[in-house]
């Protein structure tokens, strides 16, 4: 469901666009991708599927850029082990990458809240872009674990 005056366009906002007033179930005659919104007023809600399927993704009034935020996660420190490239919130690595935590990161684009526990709860550490070699180091003894992580959408930075 689209509230009025969504706008969806290729990247950085360039490139062709399609307005929205209302709720549309396939874009796909517009436009076959949108890798950026933004929304003048109201809110809406995106799915990644024709017809209301797949994830969905709640937007209010904002730009949203694809791209804006990603971050590579790796299972061991020093980037080493499998690695995995995010560009939106995650619940539970575990649940989607069979990672009971990850050890490293680099965060390339955006600032990042990562969560000790599923579901983001628990102690949290704020990241923003850069590399993170070693999460043993962080927080109290031993270090931090982390096992879910969201993206910091209402920032002024």
């Amino acid at each position: 469901m689209m509230s009025p005056n969504s706008t969806c366009l290729n990247l950085n906002f360039q490139g062709r666009s399609w307005d929205c007033s209302g709720d549309c179930a396939d874009m796909s005659s517009y436009m076959n991708r949108c890798h950026s919104c933004r929304v003048e007023r109201g809110c809406f809600m995106v799915y990644d599927r024709t017809n209301y399927m797949g994830n969905q993704y709640f937007m209010r009034r904002g730009e949203y850029h694809r791209g804006s935020y990603r971050i590579r996660i790796y299972e061991r420190e020093n980037f080493g082990g499998q690695m995995y490239e995010l560009m939106d919130d995650c619940d539970n690595i575990m649940d989607r990458y069979r990672m009971n935590s990850f050890m490293s990161c680099n965060v390339m684009d955006g600032h990042w809240l990562m969560y000790e526990q599923p579901m983001y709860r628990g102690r949290q550490m704020y990241m923003r872009p850069g590399e993170y070699r070693n999460f043993t180091n962080m927080g109290s003894s031993g270090g931090m674990r982390f096992m879910s992580m969201r993206r910091i959408m209402d920032s002024y930075y």
